[in-house]
């Protein structure tokens, strides 16, 4: 009964299945009539069964066929054939390479005993073997080294294919890689398919292109067999077993006509190579990079290789269950399945049905599990902690970017982004890029979001190239490096910028580089690096000279250093309706430099002509032109008089509130614009204007501050070293017959006043010998520092103050009060200097003050070397403040009386004496004012030529407050401490108090600005380079690189020219030539008559504080008012800011000296020459019965 049942059901199974396939057959192939006689009867034989229940499970195992393709009728499946091929193929090569391997060890060991036996008889024979015998031994071993030879090229031309380090092979590697993965994807596009079908080759696209990609991996799989050291570990490779299970069926389809998806999915495995082919490419370099990509391939080649074999053996079931038990899943069901088994979550709605898939799932959960706890967090952490500023830039067509790094904070990237982005520059079309090492904080990032249209961040260094080529700095249009000027030691900043900029140098040496330096000796560094070149761009922006430059102008005129700070930085105007003096003082802060070429309409006049039609006319102040000399040069000429004609093509230096407006000097046009009053209808006309064009040399400026060119550029020595050149600034006799060949007064670029070297000691005053010695019109500068402090550089501070454009006996003393322990340390720098002395002690002792008449010098100076070393920024400037309140709190008597004293203010070169001898000398009267109530310097005529003028000074007590300094501020906030009266807000800005306004405190953040200058016009930093530095050249900075001191040069008509240039002074107008404009006079008068008469230029006034009011008031302080229009009201106490011609005859006569007047606004005002009591002046034709008496009282002023 069970037999039959189980036979019944076996026949029953058969004849179904017989059945399925004739009807099939029937419907689609002509088949012959024993064929179809069979299916029928078979058929009718099993027609009594029930075919309901087993029809289902006999649909997998039919084959699909077409009419094309003449398939197994009985639908029988080859997957054995496919896997035969590929296990035929595996262990065939195993056996051959094995069997090789036993036999050459066989052999090996047959020739050693071989060997062995005779060497043995060839000890035995000794002598009497000839060496003809072995001849035929030695040929044999060439032979075989030839053969061995070639076989070894062969193999080393298989590996140079396949390996990565040549081009050939990284372009196959990558080739197998990418055709490995299409293989792939032809696998998933088949996946859809049944496991088993019938195709045609011919017709069959995807089969064709699989056999294509197969055919190159065989060939590729004979030249890695052949480079392989070890044949048996390479037949056991990863990739070997790869190509033994999918390389052979795709040969056995062909001749089957049929294809089966079998252990294609085995192609995934190829992935693990992924990030091998990245570092190839060099796309990897990082190893977080390559361990991410290692992690994540390995994960997904494994997850896509599982769900491949869960995909293959549920699809056709079980071989022992006669492939019956199979369920229809997709390859990416399978995917789905791996996932939720490996995360453990398994949600049940797929599951493997099949004994062999639920014995992988067994073991795979093993390793998956494993995988997925290890590889999932590790991977997460790496991409975690991928920098999120790690990107690269993606330069913008049309569009310029710059890349700044350096000292990278919240202040140092407001300052820059405030200047660099100012709405005064139009429309800026340059994206910043910054780059910095350090993620940035929540504040800076939100700036940066801020301005995220034209700000991008990177995080990197500029020290590595990487970096370099993320920012694509070969592209940048320059590089900007920031420095730290807070730092404790500025010289490891230096040393920090200068190889960052050998870095980038070094990746890309057409790179245009501007750095900021903090110290001044560090530049020479930078004339070692062969790529650096200021004709390209580059430029050092020092702060320590500039900072002292300023400092040291003060010094000549004070309020300088506030107007040139504002002029170069972009302020906005904001109005203000009451008469204060802030509304006069804002209206000059908007005022900016810029250039623009000059009309053709200005080719032939002089300079004071076209300064003043562009002033009266197009209401803007040229300072300064660009000129080029007969042998082509360019240099930049600062007010050079009425001798120079405009040429074509001149670039003019421009004080103006907006670029817009100095296009009037470009658009003016003599025939359309002449009779125009209004400057704003001065715009582009139709006449045709003569271009300028030079072939030879063009011109190195850039026309607009806003819109740079990338060319050549101007040479830092623009206007002092080049004029020895032209003849018309050649000295004149009385300056030739005044030569000495042997005697060396100057440097040997006629730059500045020179003295041989003199030992410390010499100059060094003790608080006795100074007390003796009656100090007048002279600078003292108050230094705080020790032995371990930075050097600040005072020569940058003493330079501008010794320049040659100042005759000798016009030239300030300077008494250095401080640390000798320091001073000692700068002396080596500042020993070629003359009337230079230093007073050991500290500026908080008022002793030491008051040794050195503090109350009756010309300025004082206050600055800290200590300041760096000090965390909290609020006490960085304690002792600068504390000195500076310490002086303003003395009080002094007048012990001196009256002095014989030399001029104060200065009366214009070459102009008429009232005087009835027509007198050179002439003096200031210092009498209480009646507006205000203090000392305000007169010019008044001496009658007399042999009388000195008389310096009055009021019998009160002074005060301190009276005396006029200037403090070198650290921290901008610590401005509110310096002036216990004014009213400033502790968060106004710097630029906006009433100490920074009045020229008092000066701060090296307002040079910040400089850098965002520089980029958009890079003549801007020649031009306030010449006039704070006094005329420091590049030529001049190599000298002092080399040996670190000036050098002395005798006096040439070639060293002479240079002194014959501009220099900044302050003209008093309560008396003189301009004493008529001086009360309620237009401020457009004095400047036309000054540049007429004197050929002064005048481009602003220091005025008293309080001088709107109706009522007198006691201030005595002052504030910058930088070009004021040409209605601007003057008053009797103002004082102009100009830029005065040389005077070749001052220097005949110490009577007839010109003074850089602003020491006329001193309390008790003094000669710049150092006095015993009671001091006369050293005239040439003073009395002979008081030689004798004078040459006593002047011993120690020469020996200071």
């Amino acid at each position: 009964m069970a037999n039959g049942g189980g036979g019944g059901g076996g026949g029953d199974g058969g004849g179904s299945s017989l059945r399925m396939s004739s009807n099939i057959h029937a419907n689609h192939l002509s088949l012959d009539a024993s064929s179809s006689s069979s299916s029928s009867s078979s058929s009718s034989s099993s027609s009594s069964s029930s075919p309901s229940v087993h029809e289902p499970k006999m649909d997998a195992l039919i084959i699909p066929v077409t009419m094309e393709v003449p398939c197994d009728s009985r639908g029988q499946r080859m997957w054995w054939a496919f896997l035969a091929s590929s296990m035929v193929t595996f262990f065939g090569g195993l056996f051959i390479i094995l069997l090789w391997r036993t036999l050459k060890y066989l052999w090996t060991v047959c020739c050693h005993c071989g060997g062995k036996t005779k060497e043995t008889q060839k000890i035995n024979n000794g002598s009497s073997q000839a060496d003809g015998t072995l001849k035929p031994v030695d040929e044999k071993e060439e032979a075989v080294a030839a053969e061995v030879g070639w076989m070894t090229s062969v193999k080393d031309w298989a590996g140079v294919m396949i390996s990565a380090q040549t081009l050939t092979g990284r372009v196959l590697v990558v080739l197998v890689f990418a055709l490995s993965i299409g293989a792939l994807v032809i696998y998933f596009i088949d996946s859809s398919n049944p496991i088993e079908s019938c195709q045609n080759f011919y017709k069959d696209f995807t089969l064709q292109i699989d056999m294509a990609f197969n055919v190159f991996f065989l060939l590729y799989f004979g030249l890695r067999f052949i480079a392989a050291n070890d044949k048996l570990w390479f037949w056991l490779e990863v990739n070997s077993v790869v190509d033994f299970f999918t390389v052979p069926p795709v040969f056995v389809s062909v001749y089957l006509n049929r294809s089966w998806l079998g252990l294609r999915f085995l192609r995934a495995l190829r992935l693990i190579q992924f990030s091998e082919i990245l570092q190839f490419l060099n796309i990897l370099k990082t190893s977080n990079s390559i361990k991410l990509v290692n992690l994540l391939s390995i994960f997904i080649s494994t997850w896509l290789t599982a769900a491949g074999f869960i995909h293959l053996v549920e699809n056709s079931g079980d071989p022992w269950e006669n492939f019956q038990n199979n369920q229809a899943l997709t390859y990416w069901e399978c995917v789905y399945l791996l996932m939720v088994t490996m995360s453990t979550v398994g949600y049940g709605d797929v599951y493997a049905k099949t004994t062999l898939g639920r014995l992988f799932m067994v073991f795979f959960i093993l390793g998956g599990l494993a995988m997925f706890a290890s590889y999932v967090p590790e991977i997460i952490e790496l991409i975690g902690n991928r920098k999120k500023y790690g990107g690269s830039y993606s330069a913008v067509s049309g569009r310029k970017h710059i890349v700044v790094c350096g000292h990278i904070t919240l202040e140092s990237v407001s300052n820059f982004l405030k200047d660099f982005l100012h709405k005064d520059r139009d429309d800026v079309n340059v994206e910043i890029v910054f780059l910095h090492n350090i993620s940035p904080n929540l504040e800076l990032e939100a700036l940066f979001k801020r301005h995220f249209t034209q700000v991008e961040f990177y995080q990197g260094s500029v020290l590595n190239p990487h970096d370099l080529a993320r920012v694509k700095i070969e592209s940048a249009d320059a590089c900007l490096i920031l420095a730290n000027k807070y730092c404790a030691d500025p010289d490891a900043e230096d040393a920090s910028n200068i190889m960052r900029v050998i870095s980038i140098k070094n990746y890309h040496p057409k790179i245009r580089i501007i750095t900021q330096m903090l110290q001044y000796h560090n530049k020479a560094h930078l004339l070692n690096i062969p790529s650096w070149n200021w004709k390209e761009g580059d430029d050092a922006i020092c702060l320590a000279e500039l900072k002292l430059g300023f400092i040291a102008q003060s010094c000549l005129a004070q309020g300088l250093s506030t107007m040139l700070a504002n002029l170069f930085s972009m302020r906005s105007f904001i109005k203000i309706e009451e008469d204060t003096w802030q509304k006069y003082y804002l209206e000059g802060v908007s005022n900016e430099m810029y250039t623009e070429y000059l009309s053709s309409a200005f080719v032939g006049l002089s300079f004071p002509t076209v300064c003043e039609l562009c002033f009266v006319k197009l209401k803007l102040l040229m300072i300064a032109i660009e000129y080029k000399s007969a042998n082509r040069e360019s240099r930049i000429l600062i007010n050079p008089g009425n001798h120079l004609k405009i040429q074509e093509g001149t670039l003019g230096f421009f004080i103006a509130s907006d670029a817009k407006e100095v296009k009037r000097a470009f658009f003016y046009c003599k025939a359309c614009h002449d009779d125009i009053t209004d400057p704003k209808r001065i715009k582009k006309c139709g006449c045709k204007r003569l271009i300028y064009f030079e072939d030879e040399q063009p011109s190195t400026l850039s026309p607009k501050k806003k819109q740079r060119n990338g060319g050549m550029r101007n040479s830092p020595n623009s206007s002092p070293k080049l004029m020895r050149h032209d003849p018309l600034l050649i000295p004149g006799n009385d300056q030739i017959d005044n030569m000495d060949s042997n005697v060396k007064k100057y440097d040997s670029t006629g730059m500045f006043h020179w003295c041989a070297p003199k030992e410390i000691e010499k100059v060094i005053l003790t608080r006795s010998e100074a007390a003796m010695t009656v100090l007048s019109g002279h600078v003292v500068v108050c230094i705080f520092g020790d032995v371990s402090s930075a050097l600040i550089g005072l020569r940058n501070l003493v330079m501008p103050l010794r320049a040659s454009n100042f005759h000798y006996h016009e030239l300030k003393h300077i008494v250095f009060v401080g640390s000798i322990e320091y001073l000692k340390r700068e002396w080596e720098t500042l020993h070629n200097f003359p009337k230079v002395s230093i007073l050991p002690g500290t500026p908080l002792s008022r002793a030491d003050l008051r040794a050195v008449n503090i109350n009756l010098c010309d300025m004082c100076v206050i600055l800290s070397a200590n300041q760096n070393n000090i965390d909290d920024t609020s006490l960085q400037d304690k002792e600068c403040i504390l000195a500076s309140l310490n002086i303003k709190s003395m009080q002094f008597d007048d012990s001196i009386g009256v002095l014989q004293a030399n001029s104060q203010g200065f009366t214009p070169p070459g102009m008429d004496r009232s005087s009835p001898d027509n007198s050179p000398v002439h003096g200031m009267l210092h009498q209480p004012s009646i507006t205000t109530g203090v000392n305000i310097p007169i010019i008044t005529e001496l009658a007399k030529p042999g009388k000195l003028p008389l310096v009055s000074v009021n019998q009160e007590k002074n005060s301190g407050t009276h005396i006029l300094m200037i403090t070198e501020l650290v921290n901008d906030t610590n401005v509110q401490f310096l002036d216990q009266d004014d009213d400033d807000d502790p968060d106004t800005e710097l630029y906006l108090t009433q100490p920074f306004a009045c020229g008092t405190a000066f701060a090296v953040s307002v040079l910040d600005s400089l850098m965002s200058a520089t980029y958009f016009n890079d003549n801007i930093l020649t031009l306030i380079r010449t006039l704070v530095t006094g005329g420091a050249t590049p030529e001049l900075e190599a000298l002092i690189a080399e040996e670190n001191a000036l050098r002395g040069g005798y006096s040439t008509p070639q060293t002479l020219a240079n002194r014959d240039r501009c220099r900044v002074a302050q003209l008093a107008l309560l008396d003189g030539p301009f004493a008529d404009l001086g009360d309620g006079g237009c401020y457009g008068d004095l400047f036309c008559k000054a540049l007429k008469t004197y050929n002064m230029l005048c481009f602003g006034i220091y005025r008293l504080r309080d001088a709107h009011l109706s009522t007198p008031s006691q201030c005595t302080k002052r504030y910058v008012i930088t070009n004021p229009p040409y209605e601007f009201e003057l008053v009797p106490t103002d004082l102009i800011f100009c830029l005065m011609q040389f005077d070749h005859n001052a220097g005949q006569s110490r009577a007839s000296l010109s003074h850089s007047s602003h020491s006329s606004q001193s309390s008790s005002k003094k000669s710049s020459s150092i006095h015993s009591i009671p001091s006369t002046a050293n005239r040439p034709n003073r009395p002979k019965s008081r030689e004798s008496r004078d040459k006593q009282k002047y011993v120690q002023e020469e020996r200071l």
